[in-house]
């Protein structure tokens, strides 16, 4: 029953922005860490960025300094802001939630489906 779902992906142009969402929806106990992973045709799947239930963010070097995590624990969302995009950004990204459905189970990822985004040269 919990859903990921990602929006906000596009075409844009080199040097453009982009704002990514991820709802999660369910029976959520909590949620104790959002992350975005991008996959780009014959690559493997990558680690974006991470944010932790208490703030913390994580960004992989490629994106340091052009992308923010951010979240907003009451609606269950988590965002990423795109900014400076480049044609190297282009792949499909995913959201993964760890979550807890109740106080007596542990936490396992669950992925949304995924939002293409394409930067243009």
């Amino acid at each position: 029953q919990v859903q990921l779902v990602e929006s906000g992906g596009g075409l844009v142009q080199a040097g453009g922005s982009l704002r990514l969402s991820c709802a999660a929806s369910g029976p959520i106990f909590s949620i104790n860490a959002m992350d975005w992973y991008r996959q780009a045709p014959g690559k493997q799947r990558e680690l974006v960025a991470g944010i932790t239930r208490s703030g913390g963010t994580n960004y992989a070097d490629s994106v340091k300094g052009r992308f923010t995590i951010s979240s907003d624990n009451a609606k269950n969302t988590v965002y990423l802001q795109m900014n400076t995009l480049r044609p190297e950004d282009t792949a499909v990204y995913y959201c993964n939630a760890q979550i807890s459905l109740g106080i007596i189970h542990g936490s396992r990822g669950y992925w949304g489906q995924g939002t293409q985004v394409t930067v243009s040269s």
